[in-house]
């Protein structure tokens, strides 16, 4: 268990491997939800375009804008 409580399940889209990072983008209903973490980490995890995966997100500050 998390103690982070925003934690949304999405289907990663897709995985794209740098250097020494790696950008995953995660499909969450009608949104992306994007995340920078290690290579390592991505090729440890075997993460892949159409995994079931879940983004977690842990913040001090959320910023809103009301439309």
């Amino acid at each position: 268990m998390l103690s982070a409580r925003n934690q949304f399940k999405g289907t990663i889209k897709e995985v794209k491997l740098g250097q020494v990072m790696a950008e995953i983008v995660i499909g969450v209903g009608d949104l992306e939800v994007v995340s920078l973490i290690s290579r390592t980490s991505a090729e440890r995890m075997g993460l892949k375009a159409g995994d079931q995966a879940t983004a977690v997100v842990k913040a001090t500050e959320v910023m809103v804008d009301k439309s």
